[in-house]
């Protein structure tokens, strides 16, 4: 099941929220993160109107979410003026297994009009070194994934510094929304793993993603570019940054994520 049809799928009861999740969409034993803060922000979609954007996203994955049938509890927490916080958990009975609060906010004046720079045009997707999917090796969802790495090594090769430069986009024909943004800033795996020589795994704890630029109307085939880079790492936690910026150059998000690695 394609991404837009999996969270189609997404059926309200009266407990809240349930969804058929395949193995196709697993990152080792859990769900695939994006997928999981996705859902959650589709379910809130419910309770939010689709005309007042996600301005922040805050994740918690505390315990892993298996393939099957996935049910999730949403609830809103308050509404001001211009700004609607939200949480939505995954859960398995009593059990947490995902937390997300949502951020909704509408836009409002201001003198502040911040615009990091660019990247650097040069750096195209045409000459990137494309990630295969390899059954067995690879995780299973980046199947529904292209990315192509035009800096940094891929996971396990030994490189020389924790940054990489990676285009990204959906591979299967689909209309774009704001979930579809939310798996790609999730996508690539830590520049981390890239420093390693050795195969080690490795899972997000903590995200944090905070959107600008929430424009979806790109075509599917259409590259994003992440820019990622570990700042720091001991003891087997890695704290790391990223720029997710749209097809035609603007900063779309930033995320900052909690990593821990077992190697």
């Amino acid at each position: 099941m394609i991404f837009r049809e999996l969270l189609d799928s997404l059926r309200r009861d009266d407990e809240g929220w349930q969804v058929a999740v395949g193995e196709d969409w697993l990152q080792g034993r859990t769900a695939f993160g994006g997928l999981q803060a996705a859902l959650c922000v589709r379910a809130l979609r419910d309770h939010v109107p689709a005309d007042l954007p996600l301005r922040a996203l805050q994740t918690t994955f505390v315990a892993p979410v298996p393939a099957g049938m996935v049910r999730l509890q949403g609830r809103v927490l308050r509404i001001g003026g211009f700004t609607v916080h939200a949480e939505c958990r995954i859960v398995d009975g009593e059990q947490t297994l995902c937390l997300v609060v949502a951020i909704f906010g509408k836009s409002r004046g201001s003198e502040l009009a911040i615009a990091p720079p660019q990247p650097d045009a040069g750096r195209a997707a045409d000459g990137g070194r494309e990630f295969r999917y390899v059954e067995g090796v690879t995780p299973a969802f980046t199947q529904h994934f292209v990315m192509r790495w035009s800096q940094g090594g891929f996971p396990f090769q030994g490189a020389s510094e924790p940054r990489t430069c990676i285009h990204v986009r959906h591979r299967e024909a689909q209309a774009l929304d704001e979930t579809h943004l939310i798996a790609l800033a999730d996508t690539v795996p830590s520049p981390g793993l890239s420093v390693l020589r050795k195969r080690a795994m490795a899972s997000s704890m903590t995200w944090t993603l905070e959107l600008f630029d929430q424009r979806t109307q790109f075509a599917f085939d259409a590259f994003w570019r992440m820019d990622t880079e570990v700042t720091a790492g001991a003891d087997g936690y890695l704290g790391q940054s990223a720029q997710l910026w749209t097809p035609d150059g603007r900063l779309a998000a930033l995320s900052r994520q909690s990593v821990v690695v077992f190697g």
